[in-house]
């Protein structure tokens, strides 16, 4: 008997024949003897349109109640998956957040999940029942449905694995696993066999929208072995664990790109020291993360230009945390929302000289300018002018054999 945690994301059960088609491979699961908990997410699309009814409403819509609005999309799927079980003759029962319950830290729209109890499921399984459970949503410990950001539901049953000391978790999706780049934007991409914690961590928090990064993080930490597959083929997809396991054959294992960033610059700042902490540190307080930092001397050295990249829906946010701060002194301040992030990922990089030559070599022969990096031990990031994304990755993707 093996314990397994199944994730199914939004196009997984996009419409009632998929969730049937959901309800047939939990029904296989079962016949090979294993226990079953199933994390869903809402049917594709509810989500966004949950959004846009709240900004109908108002464009300040309360965090509490939004919470409570987009956590009804997923309570819906799992509700239509427990029945369709239940038609298969299948013992099912759904279990909403506070039923389980799902205790988060109470932050409202992208809250932590802190805790599970899992006695009362526990007991149903033994029972040979299949618990249901709506990702993306906990409870607070004042009773406030909470929801976990974004891709919550990954972390969800990431949780549910480590509490549930689960053997494997398995994330459903509509792509047959982890590629080597986008495959809707490059056809030739490749799909990863194999991928560590860190590469695949590197990638989903650098564009790559296969699985959530903190979920990833959390199965990393644990030592979660995960699986990305599709739902819709048997084809085996894509597993992810420790580094060990793994035998490097390239240098470079991805490449990943994110529109989502901007990049703002602080002109005529005074140079001296203290002056980057004092820009820095209200940003951290409003929660704002700030990603690359470029600092440029000028010729009097006197004053000095800092760039910064954030994410483009805090760019208003940001200008007017820098406008009101009265400890920096500044000439003007620069944003540019229409860059573009490209990264290459690779363990391999750390015992493979040359990467970073070969990358700029490469973007400087398309006649792309760098603006902006930012490196790690096994990932190297550029930002560039957002019109030269696509010929970006597909250069990067030929240069590195990933082709």
């Amino acid at each position: 008997m093996v314990k397994k945690v199944l994730k199914f994301g939004g196009t997984s059960v996009g419409t009632i024949e998929r969730i049937q088609h959901v309800a047939n491979i939990i029904k296989k699961e079962l016949s090979a003897g294993n226990k079953v908990i199933a994390i869903v997410s809402a049917m594709a699309g509810k989500t966004n349109e949950l959004i846009q009814l709240s900004n109908e409403i108002s464009d300040e819509f309360s965090k509490r109640e939004l919470d409570v609005l987009l956590s009804s999309g997923e309570q819906v799927t799992s509700s239509l998956l427990a029945g369709a079980l239940i038609k298969l003759n299948i013992k099912a029962k759904s279990w909403l957040n506070w039923q389980v319950p799902i205790l988060t830290d109470g932050e409202h729209t992208n809250s932590r999940i802190i805790n599970i109890h899992i006695e009362k499921i526990d007991k149903f399984l033994n029972e040979n029942g299949v618990a249901i459970i709506p990702g993306f949503q906990g409870i607070s410990k004042n009773g406030d449905i909470t929801t976990i950001g974004r891709g919550g539901s990954d972390a969800t049953a990431v949780a549910f694995a480590k509490i549930f000391n689960a053997d494997t978790c398995e994330i459903y999706t509509d792509v047959d696993g982890v590629f080597s780049t986008d495959p809707n934007k490059i056809p030739v991409a490749k799909k990863i066999d194999k991928i560590s914690y860190d590469e695949m961590l590197e990638l989903s928090s650098l564009g790559a929208k296969v699985m959530q990064s903190s979920a990833v993080q959390t199965a990393m930490i644990y030592d979660i072995p995960l699986e990305v597959r599709s739902t819709f083929t048997e084809r085996k997809g894509t597993k992810i664990f420790s580094q060990e396991n793994i035998d490097y054959t390239k240098s470079v294992t991805g490449v990943a790109y994110s529109k989502d960033d901007a990049k703002i610059t602080v002109i005529g700042v005074e140079d001296r020291p203290g002056v980057a902490a004092n820009i820095f540190e209200p940003l951290s307080k409003a929660q704002i993360n700030v990603d690359m930092v470029i600092q440029n001397i000028s010729s009097d050295q006197k004053t000095t230009d800092i760039t910064f990249t954030v994410k483009r829906d805090d760019v208003l946010k940001t200008k007017q945390i820098l406008k009101d701060n009265e400890k920096i002194k500044y000439q003007e301040i620069i944003q540019n929302s229409r860059v573009a992030k490209v990264s290459i990922v690779g363990a391999g990089m750390v015992s493979t000289p040359g990467v970073t030559y070969r990358m700029f070599r490469a973007l400087s022969d398309e006649s792309i300018n760098i603006l902006a990096i930012s490196t790690s031990e096994i990932k190297l990031s550029v930002i560039i002018d957002e019109e030269n994304t696509l010929k970006a990755i597909k250069k990067l993707h030929t240069i590195f054999d990933l082709d």
